[in-house]
């Protein structure tokens, strides 16, 4: 097979995205978000500078 023939990318991969959406973009986004709400609700810099 020549480098001509090969397809651009793995064709398996656009098939699952067609079937069931860009899962890793979705799961990217989640985490993101959860990183967020986590910094939020884990804030701790009201105790911290209560100690100085």
């Amino acid at each position: 097979m020549t480098a001509a023939r090969l397809p651009a990318g793995p064709p398996i991969y656009d098939s699952l995205i067609e079937k069931h959406g860009d899962v890793l973009a979705q799961v990217r986004q989640v985490a993101k978000e959860t990183e967020r709400e986590a910094d939020e609700l884990l804030d701790w810099s009201e105790l911290r500078s209560g100690r100085d």
